[in-house]
């Protein structure tokens, strides 16, 4: 399990989401596009964190998502690496009656 970044048990970051989930109306933004009201649970960086550190309480580059729609942007964080899953194929057997018998 991945460790959570220290910045985000910080009070400055703490502060700036409750910012961040007040000026988006706690309001998922990303489900807003598309005429859907959804509670938003999760700020997400839109520009990364661990890429951006010095962008990290700027409000400009944070927006107020639900946890699927974070989980969309995130696949990875979010449910971690899908297995690589093959498709099975069923066999059909085409099974006649024996005419012999009846």
């Amino acid at each position: 399990m991945k460790k959570v970044n220290p910045f985000y048990k910080t009070a400055a970051w703490l502060k700036c989401r409750e910012v961040a989930l007040i000026r988006d109306n706690y309001l998922c933004q990303s489900c807003l596009k598309n005429d859907r009201l959804v509670s938003a649970e999760v700020v997400h960086h839109i520009k990364e964190l661990e890429l951006y550190p010095e962008l990290g309480l700027t409000l400009d580059n944070l927006e107020s998502v639900c946890a699927s729609c974070h989980n969309k942007l995130h696949p990875v964080k979010g449910k971690g690496k899908k297995p690589d899953v093959k498709k099975r194929r069923a066999r059909v057997i085409e099974v006649k009656a024996n005419i012999e018998r009846w």
